[in-house]
């Protein structure tokens, strides 16, 4: 269990990993790609990798420095392990995976962790299916664990039939440029996520291959080809960088994370115009960002559709906010690593805080924080949990984060970095 200390001010600069959501979409993108590739400033963490180790069951060396990684791409071959690829609770890699193994020849079976076993990936394998894969959830859940019988990714029109996860709609456009046909892949219904999608084409493009999309990113026309391998630079992630945003938002200091650029590929760097409406002073400061807070922060109403990673910590900062805060749709988060929805209404209330919960939406309170106190805060096994609810720890005594160490799913020296902010 950790006990955060409070701090009276914030002034500091600090570096955050490179973007776990762009570390594993390079990594696919290289092992697919015609020859080497470089990835530089690349996530080392839990969840990439549960991604590189299953890449080298499927036939795709990752040789790891400490600052970037060569991948020997295998220009779309990909062999069929001798053993289940187990992903834990890597929600990413089992989607993207999910697909790479239909462009293999044999069995693949993917599973992971209790949780992983419980989060949906039935939209993914009936979009799979739709380009001539067999593909089934063994326990018929339309979960994980999954049999892949592949001879190759046939190809032609398919249909994702909702597009409530990114995660789908990014794994079916990765390996999209290596079916035997010319792929057109429609969505239906409202896709959730956007920047996550954008961000998806974007690492296609700077690897070679560029998608015909319309503006509404429901329809992709995706050409043949194969990725070229390239020298690729990853950008410190900004999911994680909020939480030291969030720290300079509610101790009134200023914290500049120094390797988010401006602009960034990352949906979740629109969490700053919303701390900016909050109060907050936004500046770019050198190739990064600075927050400097404000002794009184106002509530909001937002529509958190496209960075769902960042409810939590917006969550945070709005109980030590004055007025009402309202985080609008949101029920995606309920599939998370957790029921993150549920969870962060729960701890928040658990500390002091007048939270509401809807079903895809939550409703907080603030009242400054002043009616805020010290509690043992539960963490799920959800990193995100863990590191938003130790911002809290900065301006009220007596938080405590069980199970610290889940931050290793994506920030492993999260703990040591925090620190710097005493």
């Amino acid at each position: 269990m950790k006990e955060i200390a409070p701090v009276t001010t914030i002034d500091t600069t600090i570096a955050v990993p490179g973007s776990k959501s762009l570390t594993q979409r390079a990594l696919i993108a290289a092992a697919l790609a015609d020859g080497s590739s470089t990835l530089l400033g690349p996530l080392t963490s839990e969840d990439t990798d549960y991604t590189s180790k299953a890449l080298d069951q499927m036939g795709i060396t990752v040789h790891k420095g400490s600052d970037s990684w060569q991948v020997d791409g295998g220009s779309g071959r990909i062999v069929a392990p001798k053993e289940e690829i187990y992903l834990g609770n890597n929600g990413t890699a089992t989607r993207f995976l999910t697909s790479v193994a239909a462009l293999g020849q044999g069995v693949f079976i993917i599973d992971g962790e209790k949780r992983m076993r419980e989060r949906p990936i039935g939209p993914l394998m009936e979009a799979l299916r739709g380009w001539g894969v067999d593909i089934r959830s063994v326990m018929d859940t339309g979960c994980p664990p999954l049999h892949i019988n592949s001879l190759g990714l046939p190809g032609g029109e398919t249909v994702l039939p909702e597009g409530k996860s990114s995660q789908y709609l990014s794994s079916l456009l990765l390996v999209a440029p290596y079916a035997a046909r010319p792929a057109i892949l429609e969505v239906r219904g409202e896709v959730l996520s956007k920047p996550y999608v954008l961000m998806t084409l974007s690492v296609m493009a700077d690897f070679g291959i560029e998608v015909d999309c319309n503006r509404e990113l429901n329809r992709f026309v995706i050409p043949q080809g194969c990725y070229r391998a390239m020298e690729y630079q990853i950008e410190g992630d900004a999911s994680n960088a909020s939480y030291f945003w969030a720290a300079a938002a509610i101790t009134a200091g200023r914290v500049t994370v120094s390797n988010v650029p401006v602009p960034s590929l990352q949906g979740d760097a629109g969490l700053l115009p919303l701390l900016a409406r909050m109060g907050c002073e936004i500046s770019r400061e050198g190739g990064g960002i600075t927050v400097r807070g404000r002794k009184q922060l106002e509530g909001i109403t937002v529509d958190m559709g496209d960075m769902p990673d960042v409810v939590p910590t917006l969550a945070v900062v709005a109980a030590f906010a004055h007025g009402t805060t309202v985080i609008n749709n949101i029920a995606h988060l309920r599939i998370k690593e957790c029921d993150r929805l549920t969870a962060v209404v729960t701890e928040l209330t658990k500390m002091g805080a007048r939270v509401e919960e809807r079903h895809d939406s939550m409703i907080i309170h603030g009242d400054g924080g002043a009616g805020l106190h010290g509690a043992v805060i539960d963490t799920y096994k959800d990193h995100r949990m863990a590191m938003s609810f130790a911002v809290t720890g900065l301006r009220v005594p007596g938080v405590q984060i069980t199970d610290e160490g889940c931050v290793g799913k994506s920030f492993p020296d999260f703990w040591e970095r925090f620190s710097l902010l005493a």
